[in-house]
């Protein structure tokens, strides 16, 4: 088996602040703890999302996107409480640099101030993208009778009732949204490529890839994508002097490429690989 390769992070460094003689005064009628040294010394959230839109227009598949992305994601977030995380996260030693918040109807009454909070935000300066998903009626209505759910505005009545309802309160989001996304007609993996384009997600290309050999007598691995039978390479077991060796011992892969039946293998697998791999990356 190949060993696992760790993912490494890159720590930031920063300067040690000048030594001074006397600490530097706090500004007039501020409190010494809201000193400018304080704030100069928050760690920087860098991407903030905030999603929002039509009710089974996407959000959660979209929530999953940001997150497989390594964003810090909280659903179904009251539009109050966007500020204090914001707050949360810049706060000195805060190691959340990109997080992804839904706010949308279901947090009713709490879902109202979300279109002054996205002003404040911006006047406030901080860095942020907001995503509205929508879909016709029709797809919606559609989707919501594949799952049969209730519309969060309309519990007791019909789907389209609670449809028209939440295109009344999300008109003043449209309009603030840095990306509108109209999701009629897409599936979840055509979202997530959507979101790879306009939101440049999926552009470090991260995919794990393990390479694991064994023995069909202990069974099969359960969690691999593609399996191959290579028995038709030699087999150093039936070898007494090769026997106690591993695959890490050169004299095996000597042994097992004797006739060349592994370097010709290898040749078939490489481009079949360099083939699939992208694919799956694009689906998602």
């Amino acid at each position: 088996m190949e060993p696992r390769h760790a993912a490494t992070r890159e720590k930031e460094t920063r300067p040690a602040p000048a030594a001074s003689d006397s600490p530097a005064p706090a500004a007039p009628g501020r409190d010494a703890r809201n000193a400018p040294e304080a704030e100069s010394a928050v760690s920087a959230l860098t991407d903030l999302v905030v999603i929002t839109g039509f009710s089974g227009a996407g959000k959660s598949t979209a929530m999953a996107a940001f997150e497989d992305e390594g964003y810090f994601c909280v659903d179904n977030l009251p539009s109050e409480m966007i500020r204090a995380l914001v707050e949360l996260f810049r706060h000195e030693g805060s190691k959340v640099v990109r997080a992804a918040v839904v706010s949308d109807v279901r947090g009713g009454t709490y879902f109202e101030g979300l279109a002054q909070m996205l002003d404040d935000l911006r006047a406030s300066g901080v860095a942020h993208r907001v995503l509205f998903l929508e879909a016709d009626e029709q797809t919606l209505l559609t989707r919501y009778k594949e799952t049969r759910r209730r519309h969060p505005l309309a519990p007791s009545g019909s789907v389209a009732e609670g449809i028209a309802q939440e295109r009344e309160l999300l008109r003043p989001l449209h309009g603030r949204a840095d990306i509108v996304i109209d999701t009629s007609g897409l599936t979840a993996a055509m979202l997530r490529r959507k979101l790879a384009d306009d939101m440049l997600l999926g552009r470090r290309g991260r995919l794990a890839v393990t390479f694991e050999s064994f023995g069909f007598k202990y069974g099969p691995v359960r969690d691999a994508d593609l399996m191959f039978d290579v028995r038709f390479l030699p087999n150093p077991h039936y070898e007494e002097d090769l026997r106690p060796l591993t695959g890490n011992d050169p004299s095996i892969k000597e042994f097992v490429n004797r006739d060349g039946a592994l370097d010709s293998f290898y040749e078939q697998l490489h481009p079949m690989l360099d083939y699939l791999l992208p694919q799956y990356l694009a689906e998602g």
